[in-house]
């Protein structure tokens, strides 16, 4: 299979992405990924250290890249960085939204100020996300995509991270029904639901019990690296792989939710 093969069904050459929580772990492995497929990044955070990080790390892998500073839960926020994304580049190809927090606790001891920042930090951002970037793709007249991040959580509930996985169960119901919606205009919406991969919103729950109880029930035995998730990630944004991939969920979790007994 020839490279220029490869580079028709799943590059992103031309294209401009923004990554909403590039800053971090997942977000910051989904970003040089997809700079690494061609597109320029813009990878979009609340930390501008770690972002010109990021920035500096994807392009000293070859790629191209730029840090825009955004609080996710503000629709103010988010409306700057899509109009400072077009005064820039001039489009906007694909949006990622990856932005999330945890909290681990058991169930009545769950504050509201807890429950609401995961609420809104997972769920109402990508919300307000799909809103200001759909609308514009939808109004642009050409083809985009939008990928939300999903967990394993979405669809298997987990103890002890109650607001998590009733954020993340919203988001793919929220990425389906915006699928529809977006879907005449040939935009794109998608989930990638990872399964375990240790990063900062889960390692203080990530006890050695826990650990063991999630490695009985992941085949691979192991947790994931996050460049791992990257394949996929390309499959649900390239134009040309993935034309006709929309309203799904797409598990990358070592068979965490194939397995029963």
């Amino acid at each position: 299979m020839s490279s220029d093969y490869l580079q028709k069904m799943f590059g992103l050459d031309g294209q401009v992405s923004v990554v909403i929580g590039a800053t971090g772990v997942l977000g910051g492995a989904l970003a040089e990924g997809i700079a690494g497929a061609g597109a320029h990044v813009v990878v979009a955070g609340r930390s501008r250290e770690r972002g010109e990080d990021r920035v500096a790390a994807i392009e000293a892998q070859g790629g191209q890249a730029s840090f825009a500073e955004v609080d996710v839960t503000s629709r103010a926020s988010l409306q700057s960085l899509l109009d400072a994304t077009l005064d820039q580049h001039g489009r906007v190809d694909s949006l990622v939204n990856c932005a999330g927090v945890n909290h681990g606790s058991n169930y009545f001891e769950i504050g509201d100020d807890d429950w609401d920042q995961v609420i809104d930090t997972n769920l109402k951002s990508t919300h307000l996300a799909c809103q200001i970037f759909g609308r514009h793709m939808a109004e642009s007249e050409q083809p985009g995509a939008i990928l939300n991040v999903g967990s394993v959580t979405s669809f298997r509930p987990l103890s002890r991270v109650f607001a998590y996985s009733a954020s993340k169960a919203a988001v793919v119901s929220l990425s389906q029904n915006v699928a529809r919606e977006l879907a005449p205009q040939g935009v794109r919406v998608n989930v990638l639901c990872p399964g375990f991969f240790p990063a900062e919103q889960n390692r203080k729950i990530l006890t050695e019990e826990r650990v063991a109880s999630i490695m009985r029930h992941t085949p691979f035995n192991r947790f994931g690296e996050p460049e791992e998730l990257v394949g996929a990630a390309l499959l649900l944004l390239a134009p040309v792989a993935g034309s006709f991939i929309t309203g799904e969920a797409i598990y990358v979790d070592g068979g965490f939710t194939a397995m029963t007994i």
